[in-house]
């Protein structure tokens, strides 16, 4: 899967859940913290292993280190559906 279809699943996955507005909020003010964010979720993948599939925890983390990537899901985070 690459980088946009990972973002579409993640925007499609957070406003099921109702939380895209929020969570747009937080990555846009959040800044350079994506990047530490990225780096706990390396650190605890195993951990979040009973709520979500690991791959998609890693690729989550791999896509917080990249600010345009961030920038490209809070952007899709906000669209009309």
């Amino acid at each position: 899967m690459n980088a946009e279809d990972r973002i579409a699943a993640i925007a499609h996955r957070l406003r099921a859940w109702g939380v895209n507005e929020l969570a747009a909020s937080m990555l846009e003010v959040s800044g350079p913290l994506t990047f530490l964010g990225a780096q706990a979720l390396y650190f605890a993948g195993a951990t979040f292993a009973p709520f979500a599939k690991e791959d998609d925890v890693l690729a989550l983390a791999h896509l917080l280190e990249n600010p345009d990537s961030v920038h490209t899901l809070a952007e899709r985070l906000m669209e009309e559906t």
